[in-house]
C-alpha cells in the first residue's frame, strides 16, 4: 500500500501577482503562479490581487489559507508540478457559463 507523505509549509513568500515562492518542511521550495486556477465560487474572489495577498500560514496546520476559506493541500503545492495540469482541466469547468 503506497503511503500518502504529508508535507507542511514553513515559509512563503508573496514573488508577484497571484505567485508564491513556497518553503516545506522537507527543504524544498515551490514557486507557484495560480493564476490559471483562480476560479469557481471558492478560489475566483483570489482574483482580486489584495484578498490574494492576505494568504497567511496556518502554522500548526503548516498549510496555507486565505479569508475566505480557500485553502490548498501541502501536498498538493509540493508536488504542484504533478497536479498543476490536472487542477487547470478541473478549473476549466467554471469558465463555461451555467444556464
Amino acid at each position: 500500500m503506497e503511503r500518502h507523505q504529508l508535507f507542511r509549509v514553513t515559509k512563503f513568500k508573496v514573488v508577484d501577482d497571484y505567485t508564491l515562492r513556497i518553503r516545506f518542511d522537507d527543504g524544498s521550495e515551490q514557486t507557484i503562479d495560480f493564476l490559471p486556477v483562480l476560479y469557481g465560487p471558492v478560489f475566483g474572489p483570489l482574483r482580486d490581487k489584495k484578498l490574494f495577498a492576505q494568504v497567511q500560514l496556518i502554522a500548526y496546520a503548516g498549510c496555507l489559507e486565505w479569508p475566505n476559506g480557500a485553502d490548498f493541500d501541502p501536498e498538493t503545492l509540493r508536488n504542484w508540478p504533478l497536479y498543476k495540469d490536472a487542477i487547470i482541466a478541473n478549473r476549466q469547468m467554471f469558465l463555461e457559463p451555467v444556464i
